[in-house]
This record gives structure tokens, sequence and C-alpha cells, in this order.
């Protein structure tokens, strides 16, 4: 796929890996629109052309209504870039000087609507344009190497489990229509949420597992994305970013 004057959305593209997706694409005279809670300020001055919309992308109504926006004032999307989800790390069990504590019910519903419910949301909305128009498309989903289990981390785990699950399911699905469904699934990256959610003494340790020694870019997710879209033979797959690092 020719990027130049493609319509892309990136979801949660206001920070992070979602931020570097956006500015590579803007410099590929890609047509971007940006789907995020809020924050939209800094990205529309540096880039006034993009489109923000304002979406709670684990809001089935506010999906659909927001694709429905899009699609009257820009027409289907070429690109679909499932990137909004939040880190969230708890152990199903932890042994306190109490007793037992348990994964917080809550958190799971959280983390599972915010990083699959939302790919499912976004995707069955985005497609049906895409079918609809005849737009052979690209849906690119961002998973992660948890999904292969990462203790600790039970509900991120299943969340990125089932997207690499969709994405294989999909891209049978929608193959036959011209639409290929692939993803990229970043390892430790070096971005504010990753801080946040991990201890200084954990990341270090982190570090050492990885071959190379350091974090992942932002930058260097956002060139994978690229790739896997102008790639039209790549389906199905899920692109392993970890510097080497097995779970």
């Amino acid at each position: 796929m020719d990027l130049r004057g493609k319509q892309i959305i990136v979801t949660g593209g206001v920070k992070g890996l979602g931020r570097a997706m956006v500015e590579k694409l803007v410099s590929r005279e890609c047509v971007v629109t940006v789907f995020d809670i809020a924050g939209f300020d800094g990205l529309t001055a540096a880039h006034p052309e993009i489109q923000c919309v304002a979406c709670d992308v684990s809001n089935y109504e506010q999906v659909s209504g927001a694709v429905e926006d899009v699609f009257a004032n820009r027409g289907a999307p070429d690109v679909l870039i499932n990137n909004a989800g939040i880190l969230y790390s708890e152990p199903l069990i932890k042994i306190t000087g109490t007793g037992l504590q348990l994964h917080d019910s809550q958190m799971w519903d959280r983390v599972l609507r915010t990083n699959l419910s939302s790919v499912f949301y976004m995707t069955s909305c985005v497609v049906a344009k895409m079918v609809a128009t005849r737009t052979k498309g690209v849906v690119v989903n961002i998973g992660s190497i948890s999904a292969a289990g990462n203790p600790g981390a039970s509900a991120y785990s299943a969340a990125k489990a089932g997207v690499h699950s969709l994405t294989q399911a999909w891209a049978r699905e929608l193959g036959p229509m011209g639409i290929r469904v692939v993803a990229v699934a970043p390892g430790f990256m070096d971005t504010d949420s990753a801080h946040a959610a991990t201890s200084e003494a954990a990341m270090r340790e982190t570090i050492k597992r990885v071959p190379l020694r350091r974090l992942g870019k932002t930058e260097e997710v956002a060139d994978a994305v690229v790739a896997v879209i102008e790639n039209d033979f790549f389906n199905g797959k899920v692109f392993e970013l970890d510097g080497g690092l097995i779970l």
C-alpha cells in the first residue's frame, strides 16, 4: 500500500506509541484522524491538519457515533490502527501482612474493556465502512509480547492474547474481501506509561534480560507499523518487536 493520501485512524494517538505513529504517518503524507479521550492541544498545535475526535473507545456507542461522523466527513478509512490501551500490573493473589489480597475485579474489567473490547468495537465499525465502500484496507492491532503470559499482569496479558487471536481470526474472515489484519507486538518500551507501571528496579532487571540491553524506542514501533501496512502480503501475523527478549 502506498501511504500517500491514505485515510488513517489512530486510536490513543495523543501520546506515547500512538503519538510516534501519528508523527510518522504525517511525515508520509497520510490524512490522519486521532481518536482519544482528551489532550489534543499539543497535537493540533503541531499538526493543525489532523482531525481529532474525543472518544472513549471502550464505549461502543461513542465509537459507533464517532466512526459515522468521520465517514460522513472524510469517507471510509483505508487503515485503522488500534493502539489505545492501558498498562496494568497486579498478581492474581498477593500475600500481605493482613492476609490474602485478590486481583481487583473492577480493574480486570477496565483493562479488558480498554485493551480488548475497544479493538472489537473500533474494528467492527470501521470494517463495516470498508466493506460497504469496497475499500481494500488494513487493520493494525497493537498487541504485546505479554500475550505469551507475563507473570503479575493477568488482565493485560489476557487482553493482548485476545488481540493476537482476533488478528488471526479476522485475517481469515476479511482477507477474501481485500482487507488485511495484522498485529505489532512491542516488548518493553521507553514510554512514560511503561515507567509509571514498572518500578525502576524491575525495569533494570528487564533491560538485563534484553539481548540489546535497552528498551525499545517509540519511533521503532512506528517504523514497524508502517512496514506492515506497506507490505501487501503480510497478513494474519504478529510482528514481534522486543529486542530479542523472550518472556
